[in-house]
């Protein structure tokens, strides 16, 4: 008896695996595509943890069981090898983020490898390389031909440690998701791409998707679709009048003060010469929150009195415009009319400086924002408030539009390692793209790559050594990298023709593998790389670059989406280096096999669920293993059928896979191990079903039985086993016998007369267990559950 010896069957398989590029998918394949792809990762230092592989081993599982189904599987990988992580680590170790990034490229990939995941390496691709970036330059490009990508002045969010400019995503509770230090805001020039001009598409593509019902919901909310009006304040004495957009124009009778963002453009010159000084002062103080601080609910809102006043369109009511920073100038037109009755901040913005309040929908509470009757409004009152909503903004001349919360996505980071920004300046033609034919823009070597505020290609003299495309004259190029997300943008269609010289990817390749069948990563890119994706996307698609599924009326290049939970530490705590809780799978695969770790981890629990480590019940999973591998002792060709439960294994196994319950579909194979184990003897064909409806779970262990069984051909060649509908019946059924409800006796039964109530009923009858607690009372009714229970009621 040849003793299980994971290291050394893994390590077989894996080469032989690589050298005959077993998982390699064939664009020439007349087969159906199924494109299974993971949310690529950044290639850190420290390599893979143990949270990595639950999400590539269910991603492995479900595409080797498609091959086995007759699909052509397109199963890549790649490295998202831009930006601040990489160029972090870089700095702090020293050393060239070129040079540290390629390394830990090389440690992920023997990582991964060793997990015997079956990855299309041909297809392999580095965000960070030239042959890459060209690519995502070029995105940028046809961006700018068409207006959809554009530099402004705005108010950004900059991280002072990190030195660069962050994504409203980016920042959490008020500081930088990476360094976790407090972010400010600064004025800068900086590049945005357009997909505020893409809302609505991007709302409307969440019908066609089957994606987790949250990560709907947290991309509308940050979509934030409003329906309302715009309405005009003229402004006494002054030839301005200010624009407000509100989602209650029904209110606008009580609408009492008015109040602007401090950024707005009206403050400076409204503001009265008494009132400068306070005014002044208050914008001074309100420069240093940030977005999240000034719209926290929870917080007191405090403001300053302009001096000026404003004229309520429809009561012709002189109010006062005020400037507080609860209102911001990105969202709307940077300008509110406040109605205190029926908004919570106005309420407590106008008890506080003792403004009017004045009620203008029927309603016993002091501050009401419901549905209601309208009062206090003219020849309005007594309208439901959603009738009143037209017709008082028809009355003062507003309009009825939409707007929403989404904003343009800011690309530009003042970092060294990502993608330099396609544009050249000219004194003389100004902002000039680069031409194709001179992409890529490569990064240069010779620059001190520490951040120090600035982008440190400034100092680069080879990068800047550029003539102007228009005029010819000495020009500079752009210092200013993009956001690493959009190099993550585009990378699943890369994966389709990573090989093309000529264009990101051909139509015809494209055709064949996109859009892609199921995606796997975590629920945290939900309003980031998922959003952003989805854009690039649509505007390839709306450019004429990607020709596929014309009729669709959607863009949408993810059609199934999973999110894995969070491994925790044994300690129930997030793994962290400083909590000492991490584990390592490298640690796991030498002491257990890469088979163990894979099964524990689609064991653990439900897969979108947190689950904490547990070594313990790792151990349980190899012990399962190890019982298995003993199972081929027991062949032989006068072996007992394990019909039933096979075939009831085989379709439950399936129906799992496909529905991502991968630990039920272990825990029905240990049962069937458990039923083989119990058999001296067991035949060789079922052995085998079992063998091929594992090996998706436990790749190298299926593989090296099947060839002891005395197989030639790889196991993965095989068709999936389809279950026998008449051998997944029971021949035996159990029936529980309850008495008023409490269980107190369970009957067999032959399956064939489940449905013969009166049968049953005479059976639970004749037992002594029923007898002795029914007793001398009588017997009032009796409920039957087909094929479960009896409840006889006294």
């Amino acid at each position: 008896m040849k003793k299980y010896n994971p290291q050394k069957i893994e390590g077989k398989w894996q080469k032989k695996w690589l050298k005959t590029e077993s998982f390699s998918a064939l664009d020439s394949s007349k087969k159906e595509k199924f494109y299974c792809l993971d949310m690529f990762p950044y290639p850190s230092s420290y390599g893979l943890h143990v949270g990595h592989p639950e999400g590539y081993t269910a991603t492995d599982i479900v595409s080797r069981y498609k091959r086995m189904k007759g699909f052509e599987v397109i199963h890549p990988m790649g490295w998202d090898a831009f930006g601040l992580p990489a160029e972090n680590f870089a700095i702090k170790s020293h050393i060239h983020p070129k040079e540290t990034t390629k390394k830990s490229i090389a440690t992920f990939k023997k990582q991964i490898q060793s997990l015997g995941l079956s990855y299309d390496w041909d297809r392999e691709i580095s965000t960070a390389d030239p042959e890459y970036y060209k690519w995502t330059q070029w995105i940028f490009l046809k961006l700018y031909e068409n207006g959809l990508a554009y530099k402004k002045k705005a108010a950004v969010n900059w991280c002072e440690s990190c030195k660069t400019v962050l994504a409203n995503e980016q920042v959490q509770d008020g500081k930088c998701e990476r360094c976790k230090n407090i972010v400010v805001q600064k004025d800068l020039e900086q590049w945005f791409f357009k997909t505020t001009a893409y809302a609505q598409k991007l709302l409307d593509g969440l019908k066609h998707v089957d994606w987790p019902q949250p990560i709907k919901l947290m991309q509308e909310n940050w979509i934030g679709k409003s329906e309302g009006a715009e309405i005009e304040f003229s402004i006494s004495n002054f030839q301005f009048s200010i624009k407000v957009f509100t989602t209650r124009p029904d209110t606008l009778y009580g609408a009492t003060y008015m109040v602007l963002a401090p950024e707005h453009e009206l403050v400076s010159k409204i503001t009265s010469q008494e009132q400068k000084k306070e005014v002044e002062k208050y914008l001074k103080k309100s420069r240093k929150k940030t977005e999240l601080e000034r719209t926290d609910l929870a917080k007191e809102k405090t403001g300053v009195f302009t001096g000026a006043y404003a004229i309520n369109p429809a009561t012709k009511k002189k109010i006062p415009i005020w400037v507080a920073d609860y209102v911001l100038s990105s969202y709307g037109t940077g300008a509110i009319m406040a109605v205190p009755a029926h908004d919570e901040r106005d309420f407590e913005f106008a008890k506080k400086y003792k403004l009017e309040i004045i009620k203008v929908l029927d309603s016993s509470e002091d501050c009401y924002s419901g549905e209601g009757k309208i009062i206090n409004s003219d020849e309005f009152n007594d309208l439901d408030n959603n009738i009143a909503k037209k017709n008082i903004t028809e009355k003062v001349g507003g309009k009825l539009t939409t707007q929403y919360k989404l904003k343009d996505w800011l690309i530009s980071r003042q970092r060294y390692w990502g993608a330099p920004i396609p544009i050249i300046y000219c004194e003389k033609c100004g902002e000039v793209p680069v031409l194709e034919k001179d992409l890529p823009v490569e990064l240069p070597d010779d620059v001190d790559f520490k951040p120090k505020g600035e982008s440190p290609l400034v100092k680069s003299k080879t990068f800047h050594q550029v003539k102007c495309p228009k005029c010819g004259q000495d020009a500079r190029r752009e210092v200013d990298t993009m956001d690493t997300f959009v190099c993550s943008s585009w990378y699943y269609l890369r994966y389709c023709d990573p090989h093309n010289e000529k264009e990101f990817a051909s139509n015809e390749k494209l055709k064949k593998w996109m859009p892609v069948d199921l995606y796997v990563g975590g629920a945290e890119h939900a309003c980031m790389h998922l959003i952003y994706a989805r854009f690039i996307y649509k505007v390839l698609k709306d450019l004429g670059y990607v020709k596929i599924d014309e009729k669709a009326d959607h863009n949408e290049p993810y059609q199934k989406l999973m999110n894995q939970g969070m491994i925790l530490g044994e300690d129930h705590q997030k793994m962290s280096k400083s909590r000492g809780n991490v584990i390592n799978p490298d640690d796991v695969i030498k002491e257990y096999g890469a088979d163990t770790l894979r099964l524990y981890e689609m064991f653990m629990g439900t897969f979108s669920e947190v689950k904490p480590w547990d070594t313990k019940s790792i151990k349980g999973v190899y012990r399962f293993l190890d019982r298995v591998w003993h199972l081929q002792d027991k062949v032989d060709a006068q072996g007992k059928a394990v019909g039933n439960i096979l075939h009831k294994t085989i379709k439950k196994v399936s129906e799992d896979i496909e529905r991502f319950g991968f630990n039920t579909a272990i825990s029905q194979m240990m049962i069937l191990t458990n039923e083989m184990s119990a058999l001296d003897k067991i035949y060789k064909s079922d052995f085998e079903k079992f063998l091929i409806i594992l090996s998706p779970f436990a790749p190298h262990m299926a593989e090296e039985l099947w060839e002891l069984l005395g197989n030639k051909k790889s196991i993965f060649l095989e068709r999936w086993p389809d279950y026998d509908k008449a051998l997944i019946q029971d021949k035996e059924a159990q029936i529980i016998i309850q008495i008023n409800g409490k269980l107190r006796d369970k009957i067999m039964i032959d399956a064939k007369h489940i449905s013969d109530q009166k049968r049953i009923e005479e059976l639970a009858m004749a037992s002594e267990k029923v007898q002795k607690f029914i007793g001398s009372n009588k017997v009032k009714k009796i409920f039957y559950v087909k094929g479960r229970l009896l409840n006889i009621v006294v």
